[in-house]
């Protein structure tokens, strides 16, 4: 998939962007306790939505092309912030689901991490650990 991925930004009020991707919109913004008016989320939560929405997509992939009988995949993403300057130092991604091909799990996480974009962006630069629980 070589080539570029483009979006567009534009102020909507004095605190949030509207960011649109496609046809899709999503307005971004800080929380009224950091002087925004939480009119979406924040530009941080997007980030940890966009790992683990690339990788949850990735596994659905991988699930379906495989005719697994994995289902309900529920990822629960984990950003540990660090200060000065503020930043991720690490995620975690905790993946839960149902599975009547519970050994094909892990090797279904495998599929979806070399596959997910996101994950490949951030191998070596950013801690990232994948758990797979049980679940609830």
């Amino acid at each position: 998939m070589a080539g570029e991925i483009r979006i567009q930004l534009r102020q909507v009020s004095v605190s949030a962007t509207e960011a649109t991707m496609g046809t899709h919109q999503v307005l971004i913004d800080r929380p009224t306790s950091k002087g925004g008016s939480d009119m979406g989320p924040m530009g941080g939560e997007l980030f940890l939505a966009a790992v683990g929405g690339c990788f949850m997509s990735n596994l659905l992939a991988a699930i379906r092309a495989r005719d697994s009988r994995v289902y309900d995949v529920h990822i629960e993403v984990i950003g540990k912030i660090a200060d000065s300057p503020t930043r991720f130092e690490a995620l975690e991604l905790i993946l839960t689901a149902g599975a009547g091909d519970r050994e094909l799990l892990p090797q279904l996480v495998e599929i979806a991490d070399r596959g997910c974009i996101m994950m490949n962006t951030l191998r070596g630069k950013l801690e990232v650990r994948l758990r797979i629980g049980s679940p609830a």
